[in-house]
This record gives structure tokens, sequence and C-alpha cells, in this order.
């Protein structure tokens, strides 16, 4: 038994341990046959698995899949995205946000080519000597690609196993309960079908306990009581000025020390304008608790205003906020990996 159980009595209960291989037997025939089509599962190449799992921290699986094929295409292998600038790598994560990811990802692959002769390492214990890989992360890519027995905890496997062991676990508590069910013949395919289960079964709200493989083995049924509410949604309103001529657009890059999104590309915010007067488009945008209602103006900035006219051709080469590829998009001047016209524009 790993030696993280044994601190835990509760896990260690006669019918606990009964109900681990059948948990383990309905919860894999359930993977393979309803397991979502995604890219990144064709393949156990290491890379792809560790740009995956790296995307999709803090981000929703369908936000991540186009970037998931863009980026790949840009850096079909580590040692492509080692040598890339870092101005390029962040021009290509544009869009999913918490750019700190994208900084440590071209770090690590600096490490994995220049230190390691471009192979990455192969156990979870190693794998978190790269920049940006933690705990979670490192033993997801030491069991998908390297078939290592390591058990992940995420948000989605957290819950699954409060509701399964119908206890309030916490800490260690619950790698020490990944671990016991952790299926060691397929820990990849068992871990991707734990995260699966909370993501498409096992939801926080409403769970859907009746297409659920091991609802016969949950002490819960889905009724643990969930965690606080989430902090309600802040509101604001923010303006920007669009300045598009001769087939450029105007940006202003953000300092390169600033705490957020360092030295990414931008419309510049302006003050709300008169209320006689209308903006040319109105776009929402959230960012973690705040919903934002973003006004675009049309206007010629003043020429005192520090910043570029960029060519259109050049745009999706820069590193951007997310916001503004959404109003670039919106107003018809950028499309993804494409530049057009600027037609859509009132």
């Amino acid at each position: 038994m790993n030696p993280e159980a044994r601190s835990h009595p509760d896990l260690q209960h006669p019918e606990l341990q009964h109900q681990a291989q059948p948990f383990r037997a309905r919860l894999l025939a359930w993977y393979d046959a309803h397991a979502r089509d995604l890219p990144w599962r064709d393949s156990r190449d290491p890379y792809r698995v560790w740009l995956s799992e790296i995307m999709l921290q803090q981000t929703r699986v369908a936000a991540v899949i186009a970037h998931y094929h863009e980026f790949l295409r840009r850096f079909p292998t580590v040692e492509k995205l080692a040598h890339a600038r870092a101005a390029s790598v962040l021009a290509a994560w544009s869009g999913l946000g918490y750019y700190r990811r994208a900084r440590m990802l071209h770090a690590a692959a600096k490490v994995v080519v220049q230190q390691r002769g471009g192979k990455f390492p192969e156990t979870a214990e190693e794998l978190r000597t790269l920049p940006g890989v933690g705990r979670y992360t490192a033993a997801a890519i030491a069991s998908i690609a390297f078939g290592e027995p390591v058990a992940v905890v995420d948000g989605n496997v957290e819950r699954v196993l409060q509701r399964v062991s119908g206890r309030r676990l916490a800490g260690e508590d619950f790698w020490a309960a990944a671990e016991r069910l952790l299926d060691r013949e397929r820990p990849g395919d068992f871990n991707q079908a734990m995260m699966e289960l909370g993501a498409t079964v096992c939801t926080p709200r409403a769970p859907a306990c009746l297409t659920c493989p091991v609802v016969e083995l949950c002490a819960t049924r889905g009724e643990v009581a969930g965690p606080a509410k989430a902090a309600r949604q802040k509101k604001r309103e923010i303006h920007y000025a669009l300045d598009f001529r001769h087939g450029k657009v105007f940006l202003v890059q953000r300092p390169h020390d600033a705490r957020l999104m360092a030295g990414m590309w931008e419309l510049p915010e302006i003050p709300r304008l008169p209320p006689r007067s209308q903006p040319a488009f109105t776009v929402r945008h959230s960012i973690t608790t705040t919903d934002y209602t973003v006004r675009v103006w049309r206007r010629i900035v003043p020429e005192d205003l520090p910043g570029k006219m960029i060519a259109l051709p050049r745009l999706p080469t820069l590193a951007m906020t997310g916001l503004t590829r959404k109003i670039l998009h919106h107003a018809g001047l950028m499309t993804t990996g494409r530049v057009q016209t600027g037609r859509a524009i009132p």
C-alpha cells in the first residue's frame, strides 16, 4: 500500500478496499466506450501531452482545442519551441490567458533541449524539476506518456473522490485515495478517465448519476454538499480606441515589468466619451471574477500617444491580449491566423 494511504484510516476500510477493483474495471470500460475525442489523446508523445496539460490549466477544453492545433503548427517539436523567440511563443498563446504558463512552457522547453538533449524526464519526480511543472502536471505526463503508475488529483478528481467515498477529504487525503484506486496496469487511461468522469458526469451541479458507470459503488450519489459559493462576479465598463487607417491599426504595448500580461500588445484604453456619442460596437469579456462591458470607439489617437501603427499582416505574429484579439476579430480585422480588410467595421 502507498505509505501516504496509511495516514488516513478511512482509506483502509475493508469495504472500500473491496470496491477498488470493480471501480477500476467499470470506470475503464466506460472510458473506453465514451471518452471524448480530444486531439491530444491521439498520441503518447510527451511533448504533446505536456503541452495539452499546461494549456488545460484553468482553461476550458473547448477553448484549448483550436489553440492546441495552432500552437503545434507553429512549434511542432520541443526543439522548435526551445529555439523560438519569446514574443512568438506569447503570440501563439494569445487568447488562452494566464501568460505565465507560456513563459514557463518556453523555459521548460529550453531545459529539455539544452540540458537533456531533447528528451523529457520519464518520472513524475524528475518532471517536477522543469519550470512550471507542478505535482499534478508531472503525474499526468508521467502516467499518460510513460505509463508510470502515479495518480493525479485535480478539481474533477477531488469531486469524484469525495462523492464516491462520502467523506470530506483534504490535502494529502485526496492523493492517498487516488493512489489507492489507481489502476496500475493502465495508469494513464485511468487518470484520464477519472478527470473525464468529473468533467462530464460527476459535475459540480446536477451530476448525471443515472449515467455514471460507478454509481452503485458511490456512497453519496452526488449528494455531498459542494464547496462555498464562488465569489459574485463584479461588473465593470471599459473603453478602447480603434484607430484603423491605411491597412494598419494602432496598438500600445504593456510595460515589460507589468504584473499582468507584461509586454503584450493591446488597443489604447480611453476615458468614457460623452453620452451623446455612440461606440462602434460593444463586446463582453470575463476575467476571473470580473465581467467587462467593452465599448470600442473608432477614433484617431493623439500623435503623442506612445504606441505603433501595426500592419494587418503582422497581427497574427504579435503577442496580444485575448481581449484585443476578440475586438479585432469582431471588427473584421483578424481571424485565427489570418487578417481581413476591415469591411466589418461600422
